[in-house]
């Protein structure tokens, strides 16, 4: 994993943590709904944050890698990214 973003990665699986978290809390003292729907909503942005790293690093090492391969690693890569994607053919 690169460092810079296996760094940035760790950051924000803390943040989530404590979102989590509070998210737990605001449910256990029966918050207002839309405010525990707030909080849900940014959890999942924060969460799509976190996949963009990932994919990012994804590509920026083990898919370059796939690719300059050829063959049957070019086509796992793009099945996998497919798959990430939710886009993969049945």
């Amino acid at each position: 994993m690169i460092d810079d973003i296996k760094k940035r990665a760790l950051h924000r699986t803390s943040i989530l943590e404590g979102q989590v978290r509070g998210l737990a809390k605001m449910i256990e003292n029966e918050d207002y709904c839309m405010d525990i729907i707030a909080q849900s909503r940014a959890i999942q942005k924060a969460l799509a944050s976190l996949d963009k790293l990932l994919i990012e690093n994804h590509l920026r090492t083990h898919v370059a890698h796939m690719f300059a391969e050829g063959g049957e690693d070019r086509e796992r890569a793009v099945a996998e990214l497919l798959k990430a994607y939710d886009l993969e053919t049945r």
